[in-house]
């Protein structure tokens, strides 16, 4: 395996050798697994995330449920905005695949093309998971680690530079929270109203929250759930 040299050598190109070695030397089921869970199976897992945390606000979060959805439909659009937001940074700065540059490498996923940095699918997944924190902790901690996984799958088949990643990382973390105060205050109050419409139960809570009555004032009377619960 090739050692990461910093005596001359680019960082970033060292350690995209190093990682990428750990496909050379891998059997071949792991490559086809590792190919395989970056191209769809960690994509695939950020939807399934998106829609759990969106099942969760409107189900969970009582009358906050229109808010929590807002955010979670928040972390979608900023992953696709992130993505739209690259097309000009890799047309700026136009840095070719690894493979057209550097000999020896176990390219895993062919027929790759386009500039290289940044790296589209970190920024997209880092978006998510970002966007996700800000609604829900272990939602968002989940999301970003699936947004690392995603990023060394990316140099692990060969087709980034780390600093690729790093840059698609640093794209949708910005991207989700630097737009996030504009994009709740259109999104919060859409979801507020679409919560009162015949499609209400996509953002509104299954569940009507009893709030506690002011000091002095009798409890509510149970409704008949209740009582049914009581049962």
């Amino acid at each position: 395996m090739n050692e990461l040299a910093f005596d001359g050598q680019n960082p970033d190109v060292g350690l995209l050798y190093n990682i990428n070695d750990l496909a050379r030397y891998a059997p071949g089921w792991l490559d086809r697994t590792v190919e395989f869970t970056g191209q769809y199976g960690l994509v695939a897992a950020m939807a399934v995330l998106l829609l759990v945390s969106w099942w969760r606000g409107a189900r969970r979060q009582g009358d906050d449920a229109p808010s929590a959805v807002a955010g979670v439909v928040w972390a979608g659009l900023a992953a696709l905005i992130a993505v739209l937001l690259n097309v000009p940074v890799r047309s700026l700065v136009q840095r070719p695949r690894p493979f057209a540059d550097h000999q020896n490498l176990d390219v895993l996923l062919h027929g790759t093309s386009g500039f290289s940095f940044v790296s589209d699918r970190s920024a997209f997944t880092m978006a998510v998971g970002v966007g996700l924190f800000m609604v829900h902790r272990r939602a968002g901690l989940t999301g970003i680690a699936l947004a690392m996984a995603e990023g060394f799958t990316r140099v692990f088949v060969g087709v980034h530079y780390p600093t690729d990643v790093i840059g698609g990382f640093a794209l949708g973390t910005a991207t989700a929270l630097l737009l996030a105060p504009l994009a709740m205050l259109l999104l919060g109050p859409a979801m507020t109203a679409l919560a009162r419409t015949w499609a209400g139960a996509l953002v509104r809570s299954a569940k009507p929250v009893r709030k506690a009555p002011v000091r002095g004032e009798p409890y509510p009377e149970p409704t008949a759930c209740d009582k049914d619960l009581a049962a």
